[in-house]
């Protein structure tokens, strides 16, 4: 009975040392992602928060997925002609 009292001792934390976000790591990389979009990374910005303020709601949105597509389309005919 006594082991079951028992509780994990975790290593304390100093109080200058602000918690870290659980999944740091993909905050990097989506941050990274989201710098490669360059100038469409704004309308993607957009769209990310339209989803989050209608649910996740995909209808409700297709404006801003409408336009992140044709920058996305823009950017992908620009990067074309320049490789030609």
């Amino acid at each position: 009975m006594e082991d079951l009292k028992k509780t994990e001792e975790r290593p304390l934390q100093s109080p200058s040392d602000p918690p870290k976000p659980l999944h740091e790591d993909d905050a990097d990389e989506e941050d990274d992602n989201v710098k490669q979009l360059n100038e469409c990374s704004s309308l993607y910005l957009s769209l990310q928060d339209c989803l989050i303020n209608s649910n996740r709601n995909w209808k409700s949105c297709q404006k801003e997925v409408q336009a992140l597509k044709a920058c996305n389309d823009r950017r992908n005919k620009e990067k074309k002609k320049s490789e030609e």
